[in-house]
């Protein structure tokens, strides 16, 4: 067996044991990148959704709008304490690592009311959550 014969045997089993690790690399980029784009929607969609109680919607066109923003998977939840009402937005990873591993990430916003007296009315709705979960 000449020399370029090995060399190349030794190419081949350096590349067969590093394929794993940059492929494995490779993954972890992806999720990091879904989980960042993921948040980024669901910070979105929060912060549109307080605006949109501050202006008076009621919780049902609050989790339309967040809906719209964050994705048809999130979860939108709203709470109120007095004149200031807040927005809790949830949702899962998607991707292929993001399924099997149970990422749930959560954004919140909250605001005061801009309209008068509809800090007692949207509370006490508030208070059920558009999207029941807390």
């Amino acid at each position: 067996m000449d020399e370029t014969a090995k060399a190349r045997g030794t190419v081949t089993a350096e590349f067969a044991v590093a394929l794993p690790a940059v492929l494995a690399l490779l993954a972890m980029l992806l999720a990091g990148a879904a989980a960042g784009t993921t948040q980024l929607r669901i910070e979105e969609g929060a912060r549109a959704g307080a605006r949109a109680l501050a202006r008076g919607d009621n919780p049902a066109a609050v989790e339309r709008t967040v809906r719209t923003l964050a994705g048809s998977s999130a979860v939108a939840s709203v709470a109120a304490d007095g004149e200031w009402f807040s927005v809790t937005v949830t949702d899962r990873v998607a991707g292929p690592l993001g399924s099997s591993i149970p990422w749930t990430l959560t954004a919140r916003a909250s605001t005061r009311s801009e309209t008068p007296g509809t800090a007692a009315a949207g509370g006490a709705a508030g208070q059920a959550g558009a999207g029941g979960a807390r």
